[in-house]
């Protein structure tokens, strides 16, 4: 009879706890710390909630003598363990994360990411929890994938907590509404303050929790392509015995986890080049002609290397030198992209349509080391389209063969170059807005500083998307994200910034050359950054020459030596040569190797996937072939197979085997091939090194006075981005010194949405929102509020 009261108390509790309905995961970080409204549930009802029905699954489970039945009372017994823990640290963090937003309009911080990504993890907790509740009667109930999957996330929740140690002690180093600490503190100091965070459960069965349901699955197959990959990288491009892997890590999410982790910690910045460049294959280059707007220009256009003569706003022309540092005199690639042919573009023939009257100036994101234009077309066709008006994308140097500062001076370069050629790019230049993503973000930033001190015309508006601003790893609640991040973690990030950021080798300083750049009002929240360290002696140093000095005589003569003959003579003709519209496989320096697979890819989508057709205007596009389903299948299927995979070869092949990428030593391809070996290594002793203090590479240490100068400003991040800080302690900034500045933080997207545009609803939505901020800088209404309207 009790058996039965007992029986019936359970069944009675579980229908009370399926009845109470909460959010969707993941959670909204603009709500997280909201009131919730009168008639809904409380935040804290979902966490009593949880433990309610953790507490009914382990009563029902601990009678079970299975060894699956022991561990699933052990795994809802250890998560109402972590529970109890975390409930309170999140709590305080909850109470105080309003604090530090931008304002009630634009909430966002890394502390409210972190209260969401608890919440995230607790709703996620909940739906496991409530599946088990549902189902552990059925005959057909898998006991061994939820002890798994309550394992996972039992895990998941503890290393949160521990991330919430951390936040405690950040908050402890810095007053309220400071994200970045006002004293030195280290990462290792931080890390030292709490246990070691498992990483390990952020890249398995609990991969892309706390991202929107549509990005979870691209976010998945790029750690399965990431993980198999690096099998390939690794063991000198074998293909198949990556193909045959990865479908090990799709199966196998614990497996998957351990070796993201270890890539994370173990490989070089040129496997991250390599990882990130196979956007750049010809079967990718393709999607954006076939799913993107059509645009009637696209074409690469070299500026060749010679003196800019540019007039400044007080009348005076100013010669500027082409860049040298690092690499040498070395032409420069820019992408034009138009809707329309207009009247004077360069090589577009005959045109009606006169210029427009704007012209959006773009840099790609890739972390500094990686992608180009191409890359993004995906989401800059878009923007063309609903523009109305060209775009001059920048392919800029990337590092480690690059380092700081080449791509700004090159990114300055461009500039100078396009104030001289409106017409050739189908614009009067009435209007020119700057527009970047991540690394993009950050060289506009700093290419608007070196345009003011130069006292050159600036562009009437900045737009920034999930920009790095303060290129240091300086502990901030946001920058503990990346230990969890799918697309930029933690060592991947610290690999990119040291690649770009390192100082110069030589010992060469030039301590004069940004000096108007740094007053002594210039913010600097701490003088040695941990794995990041800042050296004294390189305070506002930059190698090379200074791009906005005024070039002597001596100088010019000195370029002039550099340039052949028949150089000197195409320049003096036209700043854009016959020679300077190269294809874009010619312009971009493609070898051999790279053309061979590339011209294999190509065969194969023209045999077996694309055809061609003609648009209104005559113009050839690709197609799918319309009697594809109605082939023999089996044939097909076959010989497309052998096709692609010729083709992917080839292409690994030569990532592997590019003279642009260092290949491993077979000392070092012994160990890498194992990199389950280093699951204990600390990655710290690699990260330290030094950072210049130099306001170009993080435009947060710019001087107010400079900052005051700055056009109005656009910036969009995520609340799950690790720069998210760097945006909203930048924009608090601007908006202390009187700037025109708004700040938009999306749900539940990650860094880097733009590239997805085409693939998830939500980064549809997101590029949408970016266009309508442009549109906005084009035109301003100068009455307008500082702060943006929120999404």
């Amino acid at each position: 009879m009790n058996l039965k009261a007992f029986a019936r108390g359970i069944r009675y509790a579980s229908s009370r706890l399926r009845k109470m309905s909460f959010p969707a995961s993941p959670a909204k970080a603009s709500l997280c710390c909201e009131e919730s409204p009168e008639g809904a549930p409380p935040t804290y009802a979902m966490y009593e909630a949880l433990k309610d029905s953790c507490q009914n699954n382990a009563t029902y489970f601990q009678p079970d003598d299975s060894e699956n039945g022991q561990r699933l009372y052990q795994g809802f017994m250890t998560l109402l363990d972590h529970i109890d823990t975390v409930w309170p640290l999140v709590d305080h963090v909850r109470k105080v994360a309003p604090l530090y937003d931008f304002d009630n309009k634009s909430p966002g911080n890394g502390y409210r990411s972190f209260v969401s990504v608890v919440d995230s993890c607790v709703l996620h907790g909940l739906k496991l929890s409530r599946q088990v509740c549902t189902g552990r009667d059925a005959l057909l109930f898998r006991k061994g994938y939820f002890v798994k999957e309550i394992e996972s996330c039992s895990q998941l929740l503890a290393s949160l907590g521990t991330c919430l140690h951390h936040l405690q002690t950040l908050l402890s180093w810095a007053p309220p509404g400071e994200l970045f600490p006002t004293e030195p503190h280290s990462p290792e100091e931080l890390f030292a303050q709490a246990d070691t965070i498992n990483q390990y459960c952020f890249y398995g069965r609990c991969l892309g929790f706390q991202f929107l349901p549509s990005m979870r699955g691209i976010l998945k197959g790029i750690s399965i392509c990431m993980a198999g990959f690096s099998e390939a990288y690794y063991s000198q491009g074998n293909l198949i015995s990556s193909v045959w892997t990865g479908g090990q890590y799709l199966i196998d999410p614990e497996m998957r986890a351990r070796r993201i982790v270890n890539i994370s910690q173990s490989a070089s910045v040129e496997f991250c080049k390599a990882f990130w460049f196979l956007a750049e294959s010809e079967i990718m280059k393709r999607v954006p002609s076939l799913m993107s707007s059509t645009v009637a220009v696209n074409k690469i256009i070299t500026i060749p290397p010679e003196p800019l003569v540019v007039t400044t706003l007080e009348g005076k022309e100013v010669t500027f030198l082409p860049p040298t540092v690092h690499i040498g005199l070395q032409g420069l690639n820019v992408r034009l992209i138009s809707v329309n042919k207009r009247i004077g573009m360069t090589d577009e023939g005959t045109s009606t349509l006169p210029p427009a009257d704007g012209v959006l100036f773009h840099c790609h994101g890739g972390g500094f080391v990686a992608q180009s234009s191409k890359s993004h077309e995906t989401y800059l066709r878009e923007w063309a389209a609903k523009l109305n008006m060209p775009i001059l994308s920048i392919d800029y140097s990337l590092a480690p063969q690059a380092p700081f500062p080449r791509a700004l001076e090159e990114v300055f370069y461009a500039y100078c170059w396009m104030v001289n050629n409106f017409e050739k790019i189908g614009t009067t230049g009435k209007r020119i807005v700057f527009a970047g993503d991540s690394a993009g973000a950050n060289l506009i930033a700093s290419c608007t500083l070196k345009i003011l001190n130069a006292g050159l015309r600036p562009p009437e508006g900045l737009f920034m998307a999930y920009a790095p601003l303060l290129v240091s790893f300086i502990p901030s609640p946001a920058r503990l994200l990346c230990l969890m991040d799918p697309l930029l973690p933690f060592g991947f990030m610290m690999r990119c910034l040291k690649a770009y950021a390192s100082p110069n080798p030589k010992g060469k300083e030039d301590k004069s050359a940004n000096k108007e750049l740094t007053g002594s009002n210039a913010t600097t929240p701490v003088d040695g950054n941990g794995f990041l360290r800042v050296s004294p002696s390189q305070e506002g140093t930059s190698e090379g020459p200074s791009s906005f000095e005024e070039v002597s005589p001596s100088d010019l003569a000195e370029l002039q030596a550099h340039k052949s003959g028949s150089e000197r003579r195409k320049s003096s003709d036209t700043t854009i040569s016959a020679a300077s519209l190269q294809s874009e496989h010619t312009a971009t320096g493609v070898t051999p190797a790279e053309d061979r697979s590339q011209q294999l890819m190509a065969d194969f989508l023209d045999r077996y996937v694309l055809d061609s057709d003609t648009d209104s205007e005559g113009r050839r596009i690709p197609i799918i072939k319309p009697n594809l389903k109605n082939q023999d299948d089996s044939h097909r299927i076959s010989e497309a197979a052998t096709g692609i995979m010729g083709a992917m070869s080839s292409r690994l092949a030569y990532i592997t085997g590019s003279n642009s990428i260092v290949r491993p030593s077979q000392e070092e391809l012994a160990v890498r091939s194992n990199l389950d070996a280093l699951i204990a290594r600390s990655p710290s002793d690699e990260f330290i090194f030094s950072v210049p203090r130099d306001p170009l590479l993080s435009p947060f240490w710019a001087d107010d006075q400079l900052l005051k100068r700055f056009p109005p400003v656009r910036i969009l991040s995520v609340h799950l981005d690790p720069c998210l800080d760097d945006c909203v302690m930048f924009a608090k900034k601007l908006k202390g010194l009187g700037n025109e500045v708004g700040i938009d933080v999306l749900e539940g997207l990650p860094h880097g949405f733009l590239n997805f545009s085409l693939m998830a609803k939500e980064a549809n939505e997101g590029s949408k929102l970016c266009l309508e901020r442009i549109k906005q800088l084009f035109d301003l209404d100068k009455n307008s509020t500082t702060s943006a309207e929120p999404l």
